[in-house]
């Protein structure tokens, strides 16, 4: 009988790395532990740094350490999941996404067709390897009933995260992950990233959690949008295509 553990994780979280994050990570990794996550990837815009030394310091936590980054591509966001270093900005869609595979990582659509976050167009997903099919940061579930739609007819796997920018954000959306271990007595001890990556192109992966509450959700994106654009006058960062604001989740 083949021997299968479930890891809760939050692959979608914002440290004060980002231009609109707030949390150190050490505040991150003791928060998930508190609530019984077993992972959360921090997935800073176009920063990685504090993401790979989150990894390193999980351990320390009980809590399995994987690397990611949230990449601003020329047609909207890209969850890089698993890798170490930094697709770089600006470019292609499907060129980035090969880049993240290229790097051992999985590319995960995040916020899908919701364009005042930057959320890929459908048109312009011609392959990626899971969908984002439930953000917690949306004001309701339109959005994310659309994304799950998107995925089941085209068959990719699904996750659930929170998009948190915020400590108490974290975790209010998470993935299990149903991950097959290759030694005849394992422990979650023995799992790390490249098992979890394994398992969400298997599409091994069950959603949990809820939306944050609409006040929460509206204090982040009006804060995010705000920091975003003052970071976008005093930076390098690729300008991406932007619509009106509209009240359907943050940064």
């Amino acid at each position: 009988m083949t021997t299968q553990i479930t890891f809760a994780i939050d692959f979608h979280v914002h440290s004060d790395d980002s231009y609109d994050g707030h949390e150190p990570i050490e505040l991150i990794l003791e928060h998930a532990a508190d609530i019984g996550l077993d992972g959360v990837v921090i997935t800073d815009h176009d920063e990685i740094d504090e993401s790979r030394r989150a990894a390193d310091l999980a351990p320390d936590y009980g809590l399995i350490g994987i690397p990611g980054v949230e990449v601003s591509t020329q047609h909207g966001h890209l969850l890089a999941i698993g890798v170490e270093t930094r697709p770089d900005a600006g470019q292609p869609f499907m060129e980035t996404v090969e880049t993240v595979r290229e790097l051992g990582g999985v590319a995960i659509v995040p916020h899908p067709f919701q364009r005042s976050r930057h959320g890929v167009r459908k048109g312009t997903i011609e392959d990626a390897d899971a969908i984002e099919t439930y953000n917690s940061m949306v004001f309701t579930g339109y959005r994310n009933r659309r994304a799950r739609t998107f995925a089941e007819r085209r068959d990719y796997p699904q996750i659930g995260a929170s998009d948190a920018h915020y400590l108490p954000n974290v975790g209010k959306a998470y993935t299990e992950v149903v991950v097959t271990p290759d030694t005849a007595t394992p422990t979650k001890a023995d799992i790390d990233g490249a098992h979890l990556v394994e398992a969400i192109l298997e599409g091994r992966t069950q959603i949990r959690g809820k939306r944050t509450p609409i006040h929460k959700s509206a204090v982040q994106y009006g804060k995010g949008a705000v920091r975003k654009t003052a970071y976008m006058f005093t930076s390098r960062a690729p300008l991406l295509p932007t619509v009106p604001a509209s009240m359907d989740g943050s940064t």
